[in-house]
């Protein structure tokens, strides 16, 4: 490695990065990601208070693949690992295209435009050449990233999609697999007093420190693969799995919330226990947009790869994926030509990292990567600790109180407070402040558009898991009557299948609170300007009775007389008749004798 490379390590990388300032006149960021596979450059809105959500603003990809240009060059195994002069020039070029685009036409600050390279820079012999060309051509310098710093921000990227965490964290780039651990809910229970409940400075370093980055990216073990003899890529292959195997050995030998895992695992005591895996970086999103084109839910109704979740079951099934890439003609949604003929180096990897965990429970595969875990250790711990979904609404000019005053008048109306329904996964203001949206509207249009709003819209943002959005899109749907076309019956029976993979119930209750929350608009038929507005004119309350074969749920509205003026009250009736009838199966079936009581007042 050239010394006078500028080498990010852990020990300098917070001094050389750009430091968010949430006073400063422009919150932009721009950051390139110089990986061996492509060349991502992004640019980034960090504005208060929506810093959190990492809000890009505008992202484009070179296909620059250095990991081939190093090669190429080198003639055969053993030969020197340099830069083309045509590669330099085409990089330097290509730099200075988005250095204009960064500053010309957005605006970003100089001091806010950071570049980064990982592993092709690493092994080049000349990348000190290739260094002082983009310093000419464009005006920027390059960080090198140190492996432990190339885990952890590809570990804080995919975390950031998130609010807490507990797993492997695993990115598959061209040139190399890094793998570390990261459990914030044990780092929560372990802060002191004094931090009021925040994680550690050191939760996320240490993570890196004992994180282990292994050579075998997608680009370089498909050359392995293709180009040698079966005994090297036997031995290749079984470097490959040994390096797993250790890297989860050391891992679990440093965290002992991993270790009390794998122990449960080994009892056979805990059949639910089991490893979440999260999983980042070109290769792996490639093997997971075949497992989504491959999954029991067709078409599948998400279209961001970014959250997909699935079981460990589904996960290992490498060569039924293998084999549907290799035989199957058309286009896989997600998949360049570039990333299927990469596909065996990336089962290769996916298959000795199978071997290394004992049992997968879940696996998570993550949208967000370096760029974005960069962008994550310049804020202060405070926001990269705090809930993403807290950004995502746009309730500042209305009264908290009064979404408070929704709220709770809509959780009257739960009968089963342990229901998993779109308020415990925090989802609560994003729904209510979509109630009265629209209100100009045809109601089957908004019930159309509230289902595929719900699965498209900011497809990059943190806090909204597949699961999520499809509860949210149910509930919203149904709150509009529910009321659809064909093509978009097809599309909520494929979300009702995904809600209903996780918990079958849930479907129900999110149904339910959108029933509900159209009965609270049918009498309150504008945003209430005060929560007094609310508590004043509508109430809920309800019990449920299990005891039979169909549960009954007994919903009792209490409206004050005077608001029910031109309601004709069997509409308010017929809105909770079809509640749960759109979905198959009677573990779903549910009947809700509702009634109303109008009164003078509400107490």
């Amino acid at each position: 490695m050239a010394a006078s490379l500028d080498i990010l390590t852990l020990d300098n990388f917070q001094s050389k990065m750009p430091k968010w300032d949430p006073t400063a006149s422009s919150q932009l960021f721009a950051l390139v990601d110089m990986g061996s596979n492509g060349i991502r450059f992004s640019i980034s809105d960090l504005s208060p208070p929506r810093a959190r959500l990492l809000k890009s603003a505008y992202r484009e990809r070179a296909g620059i693949s250095l990991f081939d240009a190093l090669n190429s060059s080198a003639g055969g195994p053993g030969g020197p690992l340099v830069f083309p002069s045509e590669t330099i020039s085409v990089v330097s070029r290509t730099l200075a295209r988005f250095r204009s685009i960064a500053v010309d036409d957005y605006g970003v600050p100089e001091q806010n435009i950071t570049v980064f390279a990982t592993e092709a820079m690493r092994r080049a012999q000349n990348a000190a050449s290739m260094l002082e060309a983009i310093h000419v051509e464009a005006g920027l310098s390059v960080q090198v990233l140190a492996p432990e710093v190339e885990t952890l921000f590809g570990a804080v990227g995919a975390r950031s999609a998130f609010v807490d965490v507990k797993g492997l964290f695993l990115d598959l780039g061209g040139g190399s697999v890094q793998m570390t651990y990261m459990d914030t809910y044990a780092a929560r229970r372990e802060a002191t007093v004094a931090a009021a409940g925040t994680l550690s400075e050191g939760d996320e370093i240490a993570a890196a420190k004992a994180g282990q980055s292994l050579p075998f990216g997608a680009a370089r073990l498909i050359r392995v693969l293709e180009g040698a003899d079966a005994e090297v890529r036997a031995s290749e292959t079984s470097k490959l799995h040994l390096g797993m195997r250790e890297a989860f050995e050391n891992l679990r030998r440093r965290f002992d919330s991993l270790a009390e895992t794998v122990s449960r695992i080994q009892d056979g005591d805990d059949i639910a226990a089991g490893l979440d895996i999260y999983l980042c970086g070109g290769g792996f999103r490639g093997y997971g947009s075949m497992l989504m084109h491959n999954d029991t839910i067709q078409p599948y109704p998400v279209p961001s790869i970014g959250s997909y979740t699935v079981s460990g079951d589904f996960f290992r099934r490498t060569k039924e994926m293998m084999e549907i890439n290799e035989r199957y003609d058309g286009k896989i949604f997600g998949m360049s030509k570039r990333r299927r003929a990469q596909f065996p180096a990336i089962v290769a990897v996916v298959e000795a990292l199978i071997a290394a965990v004992p049992k997968i429970r879940r696996v998570t595969f993550c949208d967000a990567g370096n760029r974005e875990g960069a962008l994550m250790m310049g804020l202060p711990r405070k926001i990269r600790d705090s809930n993403p979904l807290e950004g995502i609404v746009s309730l500042p000019s209305k009264d908290d109180g009064t979404v408070q005053a929704v709220t709770k008048t809509i959780m009257a109306a739960l009968p089963n407070k342990d229901a998993v329904t779109l308020f415990e996964l925090g989802l609560g203001p994003v729904f209510v402040e979509q109630i009265w949206a629209n209100m100009g509207e045809d109601e089957g249009a908004n019930a159309s558009a509230a289902l595929h709003t719900s699965i498209s819209r900011a497809p990059s943002c943190p806090g909204l898991s597949h699961y999520t959005r499809a509860i949210l899109a149910l509930a919203l749907c149904a709150r509009w009557g529910g009321s659809l076309g064909p093509i978009d019956q097809q599309l909520r029976r494929t979300l009702q299948a995904l809600i209903g993979d996780t918990d079958s119930d849930a479907v129900f209750w999110a149904e339910y609170v959108g029933v509900v929350a159209s009965a609270m608009a049918t009498v309150i038929p504008g945003w209430p300007k005060t929560a007094g507005r609310v508590t004043d004119t509508i109430g809920f309350s309800s019990v449920i009775d299990d005891s039979g074969k169909t549960p009954k749920i007994s919903l009792t509205l209490t409206v004050k007389a005077e608001a029910t003026k031109g309601i004709d009250i069997q509409d308010l009736e017929g809105l909770f008749k079809n509640v749960g009838k759109t979905t198959s199966g009677d573990e779903r079936r549910r009947k809700v004798n509702f009634q109303i009581q109008q009164t003078q007042s509400i107490t």
